[in-house]
This record gives C-alpha cells, sequence and structure tokens, in this order.
C-alpha cells in the first residue's frame, strides 16, 4: 500500500513524457535527418511549445484571439460539454486565480449529530434570479474518492467554521476522511 501512490504518480510521469515524445518527437523526425535525433527532444519541444503558448497569451492579440476560440467551443453541442467540464476542473487546479473555496465549514443537517463538512462558494445572491439569499450561504459538499458534490443554500446560522486550511479539508474529505496527513 505504501509504494501504490508512488507508482502511480511514476506512471502517470512516464505516460505524460512517453505521449510528449511521440506526439512531438514524430514532427521533429519530419524535418530533420534520424541520425540527428536526440531521444527526449519531443519532450523539449513540448515543454517549448507550452511555455510559448503561455507567453504569447499574455499579448492582447493572442488573448483576444483565444477567447474567441473558447467562445465557440462553448457555442458548439457536445464540446461545449466536454470542453466546459474540462475547463472547470483545470480553474480548479490553478494556483493564480482566487479560489472559490473562501473557507471551510460544517454543517448539521438533521437534527440528530450527523455533521457534513463543505467549502462555502457564494455569500453574495443579489446577482442570481428568483433565489432568495438574504441570510443564506452555499456550501459545496464533496463526494469522497471522486469529483462530485452537491451545493447546498442554507442559513447561515447553520454553517460553523471547521479551522482546517482548504487543501487539508480536501484531503481529508476527499479521502473519505482516511488522510491524516497535514499538507
Amino acid at each position: 500500500m505504501a509504494i501504490i501512490p508512488i507508482a502511480i504518480t511514476l506512471y502517470i510521469l512516464f505516460w505524460f513524457v512517453r505521449m510528449t515524445e511521440n506526439a512531438f518527437g514524430g514532427m521533429i523526425r519530419a524535418v530533420i535527418p534520424d541520425r540527428f535525433y536526440i531521444t527526449g527532444m519531443g519532450v523539449v519541444a513540448g515543454l517549448l511549445i507550452i511555455m510559448g503558448i503561455g507567453l504569447l497569451l499574455r499579448l492582447y492579440v493572442f488573448k483576444k484571439l483565444f477567447v474567441r476560440i473558447e467562445t465557440m467551443f462553448d457555442t458548439l453541442p457536445i464540446i461545449k460539454s466536454i470542453y466546459g467540464s474540462i475547463h472547470d476542473l483545470m480553474s480548479f487546479f490553478d494556483s493564480s486565480k482566487k479560489k472559490e473555496f473562501s473557507k471551510v465549514v460544517s454543517i448539521e443537517l438533521v437534527e440528530n449529530g450527523c455533521l457534513l463538512m463543505g467549502f462555502v462558494t457564494r455569500e453574495d445572491f443579489e446577482s442570481l434570479p428568483n433565489l432568495d439569499g438574504k441570510d443564506k450561504v452555499a456550501v459545496y459538499l464533496p463526494m469522497s474518492y471522486q469529483l462530485g458534490g452537491y451545493t447546498i443554500f442554507v442559513d447561515k446560522s447553520k454553517v460553523k467554521p471547521v479551522e482546517m486550511s482548504i487543501e487539508e479539508a480536501m484531503r481529508f474529505v476527499f479521502t473519505a476522511a482516511v488522510s491524516t496527513k497535514k499538507t
């Protein structure tokens, strides 16, 4: 059990390197003779392309072009569902953006002492139509071992803060309270 996380991590890294090498290495081989090709050039080329795209996206023209492409993806049937889900998942892991989760809380939904741990995602509902948000907060209740969960709107009085960082709480909830490792 101790080596499984290490093995899976190494496998994913190996898969990524192999995939990058195959994709970009094939392109490089089409341009230069095989005798000049060194294994790993595809990985280096892939990393340089990713960095180059990142740098280009800082320029106004490319930023506008990227927004247009995103808008197109958001309007095409089927593609908008796939792209939107992947985009939201990647945004979740983007450390440069302000996290939607503002604090860790517990909620007692039934009167038998059963507590659920969640994350406050919104405290202001003025911009949402047909939602009486007075004295309510939106709380995301993640499900263990998957990327699903529920967003509920609950009275502020039912929400109790939990003294945990967002990262500690996510690890705790996503592993069904098995993880005790501090981040």
